[in-house]
C-alpha cells in the first residue's frame, strides 16, 4: 500500500550575517544581512536497515521515471519491513549494502536488489534534497562518503579447506563482556590465513548462520560438525566498530570473495553462421527440482571458444534471471537478443554450494570471458542469423 506523496519542508538553518558599522556609531549600528546557506548546504542521507520475515517482500518498489532523476523508491507499504525501517515514499537511492549506485544503471540496480537475501542497507535521501543537490552540483558520491568514518572496510567471505598438518588453522575466542563476539586465531601459513582470514578478525557468520546469538560451546559444536570446509563471514574489529557505531548489518552481499571453490560466470558469445552451437535442455534432478541445462557444445562453436562447459547450468540471459522461466520463454530470451549474448552459468555443485550457504549463486560472478571471445570471435555479417530447432517434447532446443 503506496504511503502516498510527502509534503517536504527545506529544515536547513537559515544564516544570517549581522555586521557592524563603527561610523554609524554604537548606538545606531547598521546590520547588513546576508543569506549564504546554500554555499554551505548539503543534503542529509539517512540509513535504512530493512528486514523482513519469511515470506514476507520488502515493501516498496524502486523506479526509473521519466523527468525524474535518480533511483526513486515508491509504494513504501506501511507497516511493511521498508516503512519499518523509515524509508519515505520519493525518497532517492545513494547506496545499496555499501555500493554507490547513482551512476549504476536501474537494471542492473535492481538486479543486485534481488540478490540480497532477507536484509538489505539502503542508504537514501529525501527526493526534494535530492532534486535540490543535483541542481546546486553537489557531489553525492561525497555526500554518501561523509556518511562513513575512514578506515571503512569490508567484511571478507572466505572459504577454508582442511589440511593433514594443521586442520582448518583458525580457532575462536569470545570476547569478554560482549556476548554472541568471537576473535579468530589462526595457525601461521595454515589453510584459514591462506584463504583470506587475518589475525583479530571477528566472525560474523559460519557456514550459513549468523554467530550473534550463540554461545562459544555452540560455536565448538558448530565447528565439530562442518568437515573438510568451512565458509565464514570476518571482518577486523576497527571495521566491525565502526559498522556497530553507525547501526549497519554486516552482511555476506556486501563481502569481497576469498578462495570461493565455484563461482558463477558470465559467457559472452557473438552468433556464427550456425547459431552459438549449443543445446538447451530442461531437465529434472532426483529431488524434482527443474533445471536449464547447457550441453552438447560444438568444436570451435561460439559457446566453446567463450569457455562453456557441458552440463553447465543456466542462470541469467542477458542478466535476467531464468529460474522461473519456462523453456520456451528462454529460447525467445534467446532469440530476442540479436547476434550477441550473454549468459550466466553455474556448475551443479557450484548451485549445491551456494544453496548450503543461503546465498545466491549470482552474488560473486566471475566476468572473464569478455576478454576471450573479443580475441577469438570475428563479428558476422547481418545475413548470418543462429539456427534454433525445437526437439520433440523433451524441451531441447539447438541454439
Amino acid at each position: 500500500m503506496s504511503l502516498g506523496r510527502d509534503t517536504v519542508f527545506d529544515s536547513t538553518p537559515h544564516t544570517r550575517k549581522f555586521t557592524f558599522n563603527p561610523k554609524e556609531g554604537i548606538d545606531n549600528p547598521v546590520m547588513v544581512i546576508t543569506d549564504d546557506a546554500d554555499s554551505v548546504w548539503k543534503p542529509s542521507p539517512r540509513l535504512c536497515v530493512i528486514k523482513r520475515e519469511e515470506g514476507e517482500s520488502f515493501g516498496f518498489d524502486l523506479r526509473a521515471e521519466q523527468g525524474c532523476q535518480g533511483h526513486i523508491i515508491r509504494n513504501v507499504e506501511l507497516g511493511g519491513a521498508a516503512g519499518r525501517s523509515g524509508l519515505k515514499d520519493e525518497d532517492r537511492l545513494l547506496e545499496f549494502n555499501n555500493c554507490y549506485v547513482v551512476d549504476i544503471p536501474y537494471t542492473e540496480v535492481t538486479r543486485k536488489l534481488t540478490l540480497s537475501g532477507h536484509q538489505l542497507c539502503l542508504l537514501v535521501v529525501d527526493g526534494k534534497e535530492y532534486e535540490r543537490a543535483v541542481s546546486q552540483g553537489v557531489n553525492l558520491r561525497d555526500v554518501a562518503r561523509a556518511h562513513k568514518v575512514e578506515g571503512f572496510k569490508p567484511p571478507r567471505l572466505c572459504h577454508i579447506s582442511r589440511n593433514s598438518a594443521s586442520g582448518l588453522g583458525i580457532s575462536f575466542m569470545p570476547v569478554e563482556g560482549i556476548k554472541g563476539c568471537f576473535s579468530v586465531s589462526l595457525v601461521t601459513g595454515g589453510p584459514a590465513e591462506k584463504a583470506g582470514v587475518r589475525k583479530g578478525d571477528r566472525l560474523v557468520w559460519m557456514d550459513g548462520a549468523a554467530v550473534s546469538e550463540l554461545t562459544h560451546s555452540a560455536l565448538s559444536r558448530m565447528m565439530k560438525k562442518c568437515g573438510n570446509h568451512i565458509t565464514i563471514l570476518v571482518i577486523d574489529s576497527d571495521s566491525e566498530k565502526k559498522y556497530k557505531r553507525l547501526r549497519m548489518p554486516i552482511l555476506p552481499a556486501m563481502a569481497v570473495p576469498h578462495n570461493l571453490p565455484h563461482r558463477a560466470r558470465k559467457l559472452h558469445m557473438v552468433s556464427g553462421p550456425e547459431g552459438y552451437g549449443f543445446l538447451l535442455q530442461l531437465e529434472q534432478a532426483p529431488s524434482g527440482r527443474l533445471f536449464h541445462v547447457l550441453r552438447k557444445m560444438n568444436k570451435d562453436s561460439p559457446a566453446e571458444r567463450a569457455g562453456m562447459s557441458d552440463r553447465e547450468l543456466l542462470l541469467e540471459v542477458n542478466g535476467e534471471a531464468v529460474e522461473s522461466l519456462h523453456h520456451e520463454e528462454i529460447v525467445d530470451r534467446v532469440r530476442q537478443s540479436g547476434q550477441q549474448l550473454s549468459l550466466t552459468t553455474i556448475t551443479q555443485q557450484g548451485l549445491e554450494f551456494y544453496s548450503r550457504l543461503g546465498l545466491s549463486p549470482l552474488l560473486f560472478c566471475e566476468d572473464d570471458a569478455a576478454e576471450k571471445e573479443k580475441e577469438n570471435s570475428s563479428p558476422c555479417s547481418s545475413e548470418q542469423t543462429k539456427t534454433e530447432q525445437e526437439v520433440g517434447e523433451d524441451e531441447i532446443t539447438c541454439l
